[in-house]
């Protein structure tokens, strides 16, 4: 029988319950053990792993990946799902691999482009992937100058952070005053451009913002499978419009997204976003990480995390072509289980603390600590 495999996903994002199912459903005989590691007890993700610690906090990147070296030797880790200071732990992929952990992440050097979102959109223009026009900005001056150019071009404008994720910070400008209408729904991304240049001007230090046309649906964001030696094995989109979401094996989405992965070295999984600016698609974003969404592909009859979980142990897939195309769905929220107790927090003055584990549901638990 084949040996299992023991995979870490270290303070990931609570979708990613659907990625461990997944990994547990493989279609092969090998068994998958799953360890969990979050910042937060009531993380689902503690819940749902086979093993579980709480993090340490306040650890610098050096610190952590000493810590994560130090986890993947006692947990027997071979391959290890980093989220949490991917930069730093990325760097020192042959010390993992020194105590048998592959790292399921891209190269350093993928890493450090798309973290900076204006550095990424200089780097794949220059290989003529479209991207919207964009400028950084750091004070109230700047601001309105570039607000002031947009709007002159016909374009409703927004800013997001130049660095952040899951569209945390990002606004819509507008100029309207605030009505009851606005007031009797949920709050929404819409700011007021003086109030935006009000907040800026009091605060402290500059602000390290993107601004830029508000781009226009659907949005395609293409998940991407692809090798240690550049070649793509996957490359599926998912549109979102509104509610509706579907999949897509266009061209106009799957070239750009291609040209990206394989000629970043975007290796393993990774998911690159796109909108409309008017009648062409642009680069949105670039996530050098598995998407939240992922696991939508098996409705396409793929299970792209135990692929790439093959991939790292060096079992290539080979390339993967949906056998299906699911039909157009939307996405309800379920419940999903927590750890019966709280986990006690791991010292940060030692990496050797040992925490209990939190057994998965169904599974048989070890007493814990109250």
């Amino acid at each position: 029988m084949p040996s299992r495999v023991r995979v870490w996903l270290n303070r990931t994002y609570a979708e990613n319950v659907f990625f461990m199912d997944q990994l547990r459903r493989n279609p092969s005989d090998r068994a998958v053990e799953i360890h969990a590691t979050h910042g937060d007890p009531d993380s689902p993700v503690l819940a749902a792993a086979d093993t579980a610690e709480l993090e340490p906090e306040g650890l610098s990147p050096a610190a952590y990946v000493e810590y994560a070296l130090d986890q993947c030797a006692r947990r027997g880790i071979d391959v290890f799902v980093p989220r949490l200071h991917q930069a730093a732990l990325v760097a020192h992929r042959a010390e993992f691999s020194a105590v048998g952990t592959a790292l399921l992440a891209p190269t350093p050097e993928a890493v450090a482009v798309f973290e900076d979102k204006a550095t990424a959109y200089e780097a794949v223009r220059s290989v003529g992937v479209p991207v919207p026009p964009w400028r950084r900005v750091r004070t109230a001056d700047e601001l309105l100058v570039v607000v002031k150019e947009l709007e002159s071009g016909g374009h409703q404008v927004c800013f997001k952070p130049a660095s952040g994720a899951g569209g945390v910070g990002f606004r819509v400008i507008t100029r309207a005053p605030l009505s009851l209408s606005a007031l009797a729904g949920f709050p929404g991304p819409h700011v007021r451009l003086d109030l935006v240049v009000e907040a800026l001007r009091r605060a402290e230090e500059p602000v390290d913002w993107l601004v830029m046309p508000r781009l226009e649906q659907p949005e395609v964001s293409v998940d991407c499978l692809t090798g240690p030696d550049n070649r793509l094995r996957l490359a599926v989109g998912r549109t979102k419009n509104g509610r509706r979401r579907g999949f897509t094996l266009d061209e106009r989405w799957l070239e750009p997204a291609r040209l990206i992965a394989e000629g970043f070295g975007l290796h393993y999984l990774s998911n690159i976003q796109f909108r409309m600016l008017g009648d062409r698609p642009v680069l949105l974003d670039v996530n050098t990480r598995p998407a939240g969404g992922l696991h939508q592909l098996a409705l396409c009859g793929i299970n792209a995390p135990w692929a790439a979980v093959r991939l790292a142990l060096g079992e290539d897939p080979g390339v993967i072509d949906p056998p299906f195309l699911g039909q157009d769905y939307t996405v309800v929220s379920g419940p999903r289980p927590l750890a019966p107790v709280s986990l006690p927090r791991q010292r940060t003055t030692s990496t050797e603390t040992v925490l209990p584990a939190v057994p998965a549901p169904g599974r048989a638990a070890e007493a814990l600590p109250l």
